[in-house]
């Protein structure tokens, strides 16, 4: 099983970026984005069942992201706008089969290399 993450780079403030997660295959039951910056713990951004409903996200991006799936492609996205300086950070997918828990990294068996997003003032 793998998990392909890509989308990241440098961004100004206040623009937009779109974020793709590939996955090998399509058994999962939820997915999510985590990020993490320089000395801070990784959290959760996004999380979306596998039937493309029941998302959530986290109170810093609420508002700003939206995560979504395509099934045809096994892909999953999180697009975010109105990004902020404090955006700055690794991006990764991860993949679970549980249904709880699901703001926990350590919910996740599966992750996908992590993307860097850098957004500056």
């Amino acid at each position: 099983v793998q998990l392909q993450a890509f989308g990241g780079g440098l961004v100004q403030a206040g623009g937009s970026l779109r974020l793709s997660c590939a996955s090998s295959v399509r058994t999962f039951n939820n997915y999510a984005w985590f990020r993490q910056a320089p000395g801070k713990e990784r959290e959760v951004v996004a999380v979306i069942h596998y039937t493309g409903r029941g998302t959530r996200y986290s109170d810093s991006v609420k508002g700003r992201a939206t995560i979504s799936r395509d099934n045809a492609k096994n892909t999953v996205y999180l697009r975010m706008n109105s990004l902020k300086p404090e955006d700055t950070a690794v991006y990764s997918c991860a993949a679970t089969y549980r249904s709880d828990e699901l703001r926990a990294p350590s919910t996740y068996d599966y992750w996908g290399q992590g993307t860097q997003v850098t957004v500056s003032s």
